[in-house]
């Protein structure tokens, strides 16, 4: 069974529920997920063929979240080939913080795009400012994500 592998930025506990309201969406759509809350490069890299979707918000002046650092760390660190990663992002912000909304999200996306990694369609900015639950975007942007890439393995 092909496998989605979702990584998890988060300060507040915001994109965790997001990853966790979208797994049954992949699920239905023929996959096994993992949600992984503490993520590390060696599991982008062990798992080759397998769809990675990142929920990440940003934090102070466009940061990533602590539980998050050491991974955007050791990818910086360690620069392993991410060729054959496909992946979505889903980024959370405020656009109260003007230029550094969703600011973790870019720079994210943009990290994985130098160590290339394939991005599977556009990237899903949320602003708090907009969507009191997150999930309310998430979920029909997943929804189209997965017809619009055509990953449904059932």
């Amino acid at each position: 069974m092909p496998k989605v592998m979702i990584l998890v930025g988060t300060m507040y506990g915001g994109a965790l529920d997001v990853a966790e309201q979208v797994k049954p969406l992949f699920e239905k759509a023929g996959y096994s997920v993992d949600i992984h809350e503490q993520p590390m490069v060696g599991d982008l890299v062990s798992n080759e063929g397998d769809i990675a979707l990142f929920c990440v918000s940003t934090t102070g002046s466009g940061d990533f979240p602590g539980n998050f650092v050491p991974f955007v760390r050791h990818l910086r660190d360690q620069s392993p080939s991410l060729s054959s990663l496909r992946y979505g992002l889903i980024a959370l912000g405020d656009s109260s913080y003007g230029d550094t909304f969703c600011g973790a999200g870019r720079a994210l996306d943009a990290l994985l795009a130098d160590h290339g990694a394939t991005r599977l369609g556009e990237r899903l900015e949320i602003d708090a400012m907009e969507t009191f639950m997150a999930d309310d975007a998430a979920i029909p942007w997943v929804e189209e994500w997965i017809d619009e890439q055509q990953l449904k393995v059932v």
